[in-house]
């Protein structure tokens, strides 16, 4: 089992200092990655469904993963996850290149559509396209990040007769983990996706999810070039010995787990005491 840390961009380790010590004592330890997650603006008033307050800080990704890159070697970095819809699909295949290249290759893309209406509409994106950006910004960012004369045209994008470099250290583009629990999440990551990443899930939904997409995927038409299909989830409740049996007996690769702590000096003690439970 891998073991990924949530939460590298927000709450207490949106500090700078913080994030950064955080980071390194997980590389430490033993973790394989840390994850960012992402809302560009917050309901205010909070009302359901947003995840946090609105005054609740959450740096950019790909500015957090950056910084915290020149400060570790080995950690991957991970996107917990990107709303990909809500970006300039040509903007995104750059950042995403930048920080691949500028961490030798530890960039872990996590994706997903996004299911905050205020957000979308702050952006002036329209909520019902969600979907269909998402299908097409994969193939338009892919094109981009391998092509050595991208050329693309679909429904929202259209380029040719362009460059965008330095594309991605590794082969392909970074890996992308599609992340949300719908039928239409299944199909991405099925169809287009290295991963599978399912957020804040107990015993049964998450063995509910596996089942579904064991049951979709003989219905899929897979690019052999993406391999097996990795899995990672976030559980959302604390960590024991028979909670890490019953995933890894679901045959889950990876647990993402969420950060518990105030403070810096929680957040580091909660990390070594993951790793010395689980991975030591």
């Amino acid at each position: 089992m891998k073991f990924g840390l949530f939460g590298i961009n927000t709450g207490p380790c949106a500090a700078p200092d913080v994030m950064t010590n955080v980071a390194v004592a997980a590389e430490g330890a033993g973790f394989e990655s840390v994850w960012t997650g992402e809302h560009v603006v917050l309901p205010d008033p909070q009302e359901p469904p947003s995840p946090a307050p609105p005054l609740a800080p959450f740096v950019h990704p790909f500015t957090a993963l950056a910084y915290v890159a020149a400060s570790t070697s080995t950690l991957l970095l991970g996107t917990g996850i990107t709303l990909v819809a809500q970006r300039n699909a040509v903007v995104l295949a750059k950042e995403t290149a930048s920080v691949d290249q500028m961490s030798k290759g530890r960039l872990l893309f996590g994706i997903g559509a996004g299911y905050l209406n205020q957000e979308f509409q702050a952006l002036g994106i329209e909520f019902s396209e969600r979907g269909a950006r998402t299908d097409e910004y994969i193939d338009a960012i892919r094109e981009l990040w391998t092509s050595e004369r991208p050329e693309f045209e679909g429904q929202f994008v259209k380029y040719k007769n362009i460059q965008s470099r330095p594309q991605p250290h590794q082969a392909g583009g970074p890996p992308i983990i599609v992340g949300g629990v719908s039928n239409a999440a299944y199909r991405r990551a099925l169809e287009k996706g290295q991963g599978w990443y399912g957020f804040a899930l107990d015993i049964e939904t998450s063995q509910t999810c596996i089942d579904a997409l064991k049951q979709l995927r003989g219905s899929i038409d897979r690019n052999n070039s993406l391999g097996e299909l990795e899995i990672s989830i976030t559980p959302r409740m604390p960590l024991t010995n028979d909670i890490v049996k019953a995933y890894e007996d679901m045959g889950v690769d990876r647990l993402i787990l969420l950060q518990t702590g105030q403070n810096e000096e929680e957040l580091l003690a909660y990390v070594d005491q993951i790793a010395t439970d689980y991975i030591r």
